[in-house]
């Protein structure tokens, strides 16, 4: 008679913690579940093994909880890290409520906007769940990633990258409008349809292309300091020539003043926020200007350009601006307000 074998978590096997309003998780794991099999339910939905989350942190911040979450991503063949703030109405009722999320910019991880920028008072008055990916893929090696501050590493520009020996890992505009929405679908309490992006510098570049290729994905758009003509800025272009080609031609589709330019779909708002003391700006790094006269020649799109007198490019900019911009993705999507 043969013994019982241990309890032991099988190689490969996935495996996550079950989010709690406490701050506690559980770890579980499953058993060689196959591809398609149902896994655990989350918040009211069923996830799937690929769309499992593993809980990093979690601290109670205004009623609601700041976490961070961790996974491995299919679409950057790697294991990813993003934060999520759940107001209380998502946690006490876990009543469905819009999304908003953003994108940081060169050389930021996750956890600079959670930590610097003081939006969590915000999105919880306006009960938005708030989502913000990393820059970059991580934990892989590549040659030269580590190199500059403004490519590879921190710096994967939120483009789908089509040269080796990015193409494999840097695809991080299919993982935020893709892969990512889905996760946030299936593992948390979302309003359906109620969705918003925003975001800093690269990551103002990246929220404005985001909504711009998608219309309709995104229901409000707004940017703090963006890169908004990379094609015609050192930074644009150093990143474009890396991970799209030398062709000029294929740099417009990642280009948010080109985008403008030809965008024929749905009319769609774009606010735009600049800080008057930005050195960036003054060195024709972010090109707001350019963005801004192709969108008076679109009868689709229409701007808010707001200018901040004194304010440079930092994070001291962003935490005195975040709660006007949180109010604005708000209203738009009919957030409750608390």
């Amino acid at each position: 008679m043969s013994k019982k074998p241990r309890l032991k978590r099988p190689a490969n096997s996935p495996s996550f913690r079950l989010p709690s309003i406490s701050g506690r998780s559980s770890f579980v794991f499953l058993f060689n579940p196959p591809k398609k099999t149902l896994g655990v339910l989350s918040f009211g939905h069923i996830i799937t093994a690929n769309m499992m989350l593993e809980l990093i942190s979690s601290v109670k911040c205004f009623e609601g909880e700041q976490r961070v979450y961790q996974h491995s991503s299919k679409t950057l063949d790697c294991d990813m890290t993003f934060g999520v703030f759940l107001p209380a109405a998502a946690l006490e009722d876990k009543t469905p409520c819009p999304v908003l999320f953003f994108l940081s910019g060169l050389t930021c991880t996750h956890e600079n906007f959670i930590q610097k920028s003081g939006f969590q008072k915000y999105a919880a008055q306006h009960g938005l769940i708030v989502v913000n990916p990393d820059t970059s893929p991580r934990g892989i090696k590549l040659e030269g990633q580590d190199d500059a501050y403004d490519f590879g590493s921190g710096a994967g520009f939120y483009v789908d990258a089509k040269q080796e020996p990015w193409s494999k890992h840097y695809k991080m505009y299919s993982y935020v409008t893709e892969e990512l929405v889905e996760l946030v679908n299936a593992n948390l309490p979302v309003a359906a349809g109620k969705r918003g992006i925003f975001g800093h510098s690269m990551g103002g570049h990246g929220a404005l292309i985001c909504a711009l290729k998608n219309p309709g994905l995104y229901k409000s758009v707004s940017a703090f300091a963006p890169i908004a003509n990379p094609s015609e800025g050192a930074w644009g272009q150093k990143a474009l020539t890396g991970y799209i080609g030398a062709n000029k031609a294929d740099w417009d589709q990642w280009d948010a003043t080109r985008l403008v330019s030809q965008y024929e779909s749905t009319p769609q708002e774009l606010f735009i926020d600049q800080g008057l003391a930005d050195n960036f700006l003054a060195a024709k790094q972010l090109l707001p200007e350019n963005l801004l006269a192709a969108a008076d020649s679109n009868e689709h799109i229409q701007t808010i350009y707001k200018q901040r007198e004194g304010y440079d490019h930092g994070y001291f900019y962003i935490s005195t601006f975040v709660g006007e911009h949180i109010a604005y993705h708000a209203n738009l999507l009919k957030a409750t307000k608390v």
